[in-house]
C-alpha cells in the first residue's frame, strides 16, 4: 500500500505534471509550426521562386549520385521553421515580457529652487546656489 501511495505522490508532484503538460503543448505547437511552414510558407516560396520542390535536383560524380536538392529542401524548411518560431513566438513574447518589466519612474529626489531654478534636494531648506530660503 505504501508503494502505491509513493507512486501517486510522485505522479502528482508539480514537476512531473508541469513536464507532462510542457511535452504535450510542445508537441501540439510543433504540429502547428510544421503546418504553418508546409501549408503556407513553403507554397509561398514556391510561388515566388517558381520551383515547387528542389528534391529532384542531383548530380552524378564517378557513379555516385549527390542529391543536393533534398538538402536544399531541408535547409529551406529549417529556415522557415526557425523564422516562424522567431517572428510568431519569440518576438511577441519578448515584447510582452518587456511590457511587463517596465518599471514605474522613481520618485523624484530633487526639486527646483523657485528663485534660481537650480536642482536642490527635496529636504533642503535653503538653495545651495543662491542661498534663497525654500519652502
Amino acid at each position: 500500500m505504501s508503494m502505491l501511495k509513493e507512486f501517486k505522490q510522485f505522479l502528482l508532484r508539480g514537476n512531473v505534471v508541469d513536464l507532462a503538460v510542457g511535452v504535450v503543448v510542445g508537441a501540439a505547437f510543433g504540429t502547428l509550426v510544421t503546418a504553418l511552414v508546409s501549408d503556407l510558407l513553403t507554397p509561398f516560396i514556391a510561388a515566388v521562386a517558381k520551383v515547387p520542390d528542389f528534391g529532384d535536383l542531383s548530380f552524378t560524380l564517378n557513379g555516385s549520385k549527390f542529391m543536393y536538392g533534398h538538402f536544399i529542401n531541408t535547409v529551406i524548411s529549417f529556415l522557415l521553421v526557425a523564422s516562424a518560431i522567431f517572428f510568431f513566438v519569440v518576438k511577441p513574447m519578448n515584447v510582452l515580457i518587456a511590457r511587463s518589466r517596465r518599471e514605474a519612474p522613481a520618485d523624484p529626489t530633487t526639486k527646483k529652487c523657485p528663485e534660481c531654478l537650480s536642482e536642490i534636494p527635496l529636504d533642503a531648506k535653503r538653495c545651495s546656489h543662491c542661498t534663497e530660503p525654500v519652502v
